[in-house]
């Protein structure tokens, strides 16, 4: 994978991590975590689709790997909701 493949899959990975995020109604920080939540969205997601033999719907081919777009947002959304129920437990109801 070159530099620019990376850079392509991280920009939308944050696009993704965002969108997820973004249905949840929750955002945990800028650009970067937005990055860490689209990729750990698409682990997330394919294992689902995996899980429950689901198909893959769409998929860009980046450097020769494929990076599920649909299942990266619903990932990026399971992903996020967690992330707030844990927040709204460790702060409480503020």
């Amino acid at each position: 994978m070159s530099l620019v493949e990376l850079i392509v899959l991280l920009v939308i990975a944050a696009i993704c991590g965002s969108l997820g995020q973004t249905l949840v109604g929750y955002s945990a920080g800028g650009c970067l975590i937005s990055m860490i939540v689209g990729i750990i969205g698409a682990y997330i997601g394919l294992w689902v689709a995996n899980e429950f033999d689901l198909p893959v719907f769409y998929a860009l081919n980046i450097g020769g790997k494929p990076f599920p777009i649909i299942w990266s947002i619903i990932g990026s959304a399971i992903f996020a909701a967690v992330l707030a129920l844990i927040n709204r437990l460790v702060r409480g109801n503020r």
